[in-house]
């Protein structure tokens, strides 16, 4: 009883001690029986994941069979979400996640799940039986059902104490905007068009700043191989959209999302300009740049003073 007490106590210990670096979501929109079968097939149709209310990733999920696994019948997931790759988006503390998946077939009657774990820094073992012994890096696993026509929508709050602590993520909320505002934000993102020339030292600040979840940017590299002079110099040209077509959105936090009214990329880059570009190395590196200068969307926070910045 004693050793048992004292096995306990270390187990307790480790776990204590154990310091969450990640936390990973994974969904699953699927028909078919995973308590039985080994395999379940996803039903195809297109995923949104937003975190504190900030559109963060969209995909599409398309019709595959995937495994069921493990003893705790696992279905393999059809969208993986790393909280570490959610960007500066991510809050040091409390955060909020969620999934909202639209299927291809609004009238398919379906399953959903959505799993979580946080992963740590020590691997646990349990030894399940003579000569059975388990290991992990994960804690806190959990998982969500629904039963679902047509759209479904998973949220959850969660920790991350890993995240990096951002000065305006301590800004108040912006719950309004005025005309000057908007006339503000829509010249941050006419500036971020035009910076789009030589020297492109702006674009560099920007770069220098940008963050890239799951992606090493080589700034120095950048600069070295001269690739925004080179694109400039096929003809390469970034265009910014009429003011009149910019949708603000609120989000309840210090952001405020730019983004184009009509569905299109915020900002327009003639993709012929890339076939004037010799080279597939020098055309990848330089699409990668320019997806992180030119996004979907601008992120934009008000400082104390009432000036705009776009953040990301």
């Amino acid at each position: 009883m004693r050793k048992l007490f004292v096995a306990l106590l270390l187990s307790y210990s480790s776990l204590a001690l154990a310091a969450v670096l990640n936390i990973e979501f994974n969904f699953t929109p699927f028909v078919g029986e995973p308590a039985k079968a080994d395999h379940v097939e996803t039903i195809p149709g297109k995923a949104a994941v937003f975190i504190n209310n900030i559109p963060v990733a969209e995909q599409e999920v398309r019709k595959n069979t995937v495994p069921v696994l493990f003893d705790n019948r696992e279905i393999a997931a059809a969208v993986w979400v790393p909280a570490g790759s959610m960007g500066p988006a991510l809050r040091k503390g409390k955060n909020t996640i969620r999934i909202e998946f639209v299927p291809a077939n609004a009238k398919a009657s379906y399953d959903a799940q959505l799993r979580w774990a946080s992963v740590t820094d020590q691997v646990t073992r349990t030894e399940k039986g003579p000569g059975q012994v388990t290991s992990t890096n994960q804690s806190d696993e959990g998982r969500d059902s629904k039963k679902a026509v047509g759209k479904v929508v998973f949220e959850r709050e969660f920790v991350a104490d890993f995240a990096t602590d951002r000065p305006w993520h301590h800004f108040p909320p912006v719950t309004a905007l005025t005309d000057a505002d908007r006339q503000d934000l829509a010249a941050l993102v006419a500036a971020r068009a035009a910076a789009f020339k030589p020297d492109f030292s702006t674009l560099y600040r920007v770069l220098e700043t940008a963050a890239t979840p799951g992606m090493q940017l080589d700034l120095e590299g950048i600069r070295k191989a001269k690739i925004l002079d080179k694109g400039y110099k096929a003809g390469l040209r970034v265009a910014a959209p009429a003011a009149d077509t910019l949708d603000f959105v609120l989000t309840g936090n210090p952001e405020v999302l730019i983004r184009s009214k009509t569905g299109r990329p915020l900002f327009q880059i003639d993709p012929k300009a890339f076939g004037r570009i010799k080279g597939d190395e020098l055309q990848m590196g330089l699409a990668m740049v320019l997806g992180v200068l030119y996004p979907q969307q601008l992120v934009a926070v008000r400082d104390a003073a009432g000036k705009w910045a776009a953040v990301y």
